[in-house]
């Protein structure tokens, strides 16, 4: 894969290849004379691009980033009544929580703005490297730096994860879980229509493709309810459940709801 960048952040590229050779993923730098539309019409692979903002990703002219900062719009409206992810995860509570479906990060930015503490967990090196990324900058935002000093990232593999934390004993308050593919497991045409992937969504696509190492995370809920006082599953509304385990309790929402599953915990 290659990373392209201008001259004067030539330095910032080649501490992200350090990184990510480290991590196992070997990339070449080509140096631009200007990253712009221009730029990236011409080169549509796949590849990464850095810049005074951090660390994209990029193919068929268009880049994208977890970017954390745009949420901030989003976090100022929220509040644990207006959320029913606040209400499903417990949020009142501050809960100590695992989310162990990275994604780009947006639903544990959410959550940590609303005081939970976040263990987010990402396997793949090259999105874990991006959410490294948001989350320096993120930490240079006055607004955003007292949420994400609430978000802990480990790179490693969901399973293993939730494994190692049962066999040491370990339990947190929730585990969240939001599978990248829902829509795979149901064969409803309606969901489908729901689930059309926004632009953004498209180079995250590319990186981890739906046929390739992605699974749609029915072993994580067994090994999530192991850990957890309450498993959170956000599913498109009319998904089936996640591994055919019929929830405990549900918040439903126009495009998509909220299963719950609880280990002997109360119900507010």
């Amino acid at each position: 894969m290659r990373l392209y960048v201008e001259q004067e952040h030539l330095e910032k590229a080649q501490h992200y290849v350090a990184v990510l050779f480290s991590r196992g993923v070997e990339v070449s730098i080509e140096v631009a004379e200007k990253l712009n539309a221009r730029f990236f019409r011409f080169h549509p692979e796949l590849g990464l691009c850095a810049d005074a903002d951090g660390l994209w990703l990029c193919a068929n002219g268009m880049k994208m980033q977890p970017d954390w900062k745009a949420e901030v719009p989003r976090l100022k409206r929220a509040s644990l009544k207006s959320e029913m992810i606040a209400r499903a995860c417990h949020l009142t509570e501050k809960p100590k929580l695992i989310d162990a479906t990275a994604g780009l990060g947006h639903d544990s930015l959410l959550m940590a703005h609303l005081g939970a503490n976040v263990t987010l967990v990402e396997r793949h090196p090259i999105l874990f490297t991006l959410l490294e990324s948001s989350k320096e900058q993120a930490l240079q935002d006055a607004f955003l730096n007292p949420v994400v000093t609430r978000i802990d990232l480990v790179f490693s593999d969901s399973e293993e994860y939730l494994q190692q934390q049962a066999e040491q004993g370990n339990k947190v308050d929730v585990v969240y879980l939001d599978p990248m593919f829902p829509q795979r497991d149901q064969n409803q045409q309606a969901v489908k229509k729901q689930a059309q992937v926004k632009k953004q969504m498209q180079l995250l696509h590319m990186l981890l493709p739906e046929d390739g190492e992605m699974d749609l995370g029915d072993n994580l809920l067994g090994l999530a309810q192991k850990v957890a006082k309450r498993v959170v599953v956000k599913r498109p509304r009319l998904a089936v459940f996640l591994a055919n385990q019929e929830t405990t309790h549900q918040w439903l929402g126009d495009a998509c709801r909220f299963d719950a599953y609880f280990q002997h915990e109360r119900l507010d």
